[in-house]
């Protein structure tokens, strides 16, 4: 059985040179054939193939989904009132994170995989075809080991964050949390997890810390992310360079050296994909939910540096799972065009997680699209808040319609 879709207004393929709008590859009166799961065939629609199926577009938009390449969906409890303290003047330090472990490590494993569930099944109506989900609110070698569980059973994406602060049984021995996750911990993790990240942060762990644990992980076969400069500036930027990590993560206190690193990796994604550049990804967000800085996207933009945008989705900092939310943040908050912030939560993300079949939409791609209830793109941007994702296919088929 094959599917088409035809009708397209506009068809956003992020193929660059194959239509308008630079990499956007934007395509007009188009349709678009589904086969296997995949893209089979897109074109003009007066050239459309037979299918056995066919949905109408009626003029509107379509675009590859949206790909969350930073979530951190396993946990248990609410901290509505930390978000109530910070609207009321109280300032972001992270500490909060240690609340989310207490009520992660007392919760059962339905209780989790019921709360991974509901934010996956919310991102998807939203457009979100792929999500990573990360650990790091059991900090223990069993939690972290479920927490992992759980989340691959829901994505293929999956980060073993261990290391996202000391838990409070250690405060006052780092050192030997450090030997936990590099030992026992990761062993737990690798079954599960496809990266590792630190949050390679003060409060957290510091470079030292941070490379001795992505080191370790990294020769276990795991793929590099790293937490990097949130809260102030720092060493994370430049040791996920120097780590050759596929994304560093948050980069809102950026120095010239950070930014001349992040530039120095870039290559040819096409030819050679496994020597991608180390993408930054920006989680507009958790700026939004702390009332801190927004990220610089434009110096990073314009200093060739690749970039993507991500939820942060999590019960602290960014409790929101609408990749359109942030794409509209993105374009009023940070200086990124319509087209960029686009390309970024689709092409971008697939990027920060070293995937060339998603995030685009082109003949042996995943069909992984929406159908907007707009005609462009950029009315993702140009109306934040409406509910603009009409249906979604995710692997070819139907995830969400009307």
């Amino acid at each position: 059985m094959n599917l088409l879709i035809d009708n397209i207004g506009e068809l956003v393929t992020n193929v660059a040179g194959t239509g308008e709008g630079g990499p956007l590859g934007i395509r007009r009166k188009a349709a678009l054939l589904v086969e296997d799961g995949q893209v089979a065939w897109l074109g003009p629609a007066r050239y459309a193939p037979a299918a056995d199926r066919r949905i109408d577009a009626g003029g509107a938009a379509v675009l590859p989904g949206f790909v969350d390449s930073h979530a951190h969906l396993v946990f248990a409890g609410d901290r509505a009132a930390e978000f109530n303290a910070r609207m009321a003047g109280e300032r972001y330090t992270g500490g909060g994170i240690r609340t989310t472990v207490a009520a992660t490590r007392a919760a059962d494993d339905n209780t989790l995989r019921g709360t991974v569930g509901r934010l996956r099944a919310e991102a998807l109506r939203q457009g979100t075809t792929t999500i990573e989900i990360k650990s790091g609110y059991g900090l223990s070698v069993v939690d972290e080991a479920r927490s992992l569980r759980i989340a691959a059973e829901f994505t293929t994406e999956t980060t073993f964050l261990g290391a996202h602060v000391v838990p409070a049984e250690y405060a006052d021995r780092p050192d030997d949390y450090v030997g936990l996750v590099c030992g026992p911990m990761l062993r737990a993790a690798l079954p599960y997890a496809k990266w590792i990240d630190v949050f390679c942060e003060r409060g957290a762990f510091d470079a030292d810390h941070a490379r001795a644990i992505l080191t370790v992980g990294q020769a276990a076969g795991l793929g590099v992310r790293v937490h990097a400069n949130q809260l102030g500036p720092g060493p994370g930027v430049r040791l996920g360079v120097e780590l050759g990590a596929a994304s560093v993560d948050h980069c809102t206190h950026l120095d010239d050296a950070d930014i001349e690193a992040l530039a120095s990796t870039v290559t040819t994604w096409v030819s050679e994909p496994e020597s991608s550049t180390t993408v930054a990804t920006l989680l507009p967000g958790a700026e939004f939910s702390t009332r801190s800085p927004y990220p610089d996207a434009r110096r990073l933009l314009d200093a060739g540096v690749t970039v993507a945008l991500a939820t942060d989705c999590n019960p602290g900092s960014s409790y929101t799972s609408s990749m359109p939310f942030c794409v509209a943040l993105a374009v009023r908050e940070m200086r990124m065009t319509p087209a960029e912030a686009v390309w970024a939560a689709t092409a971008g993300g697939a990027r920060a997680l070293r995937r060339d079949d998603i995030g685009v939409l082109r003949p042996g791609a995943r069909a992984d699209l929406s159908i907007l209830d707009a005609p462009s793109y950029l009315h993702l941007a140009y109306r934040p808040g409406v509910p603009l994702i009409s249906q979604v296919l995710h692997n070819g088929v139907p995830a969400c319609q009307p």
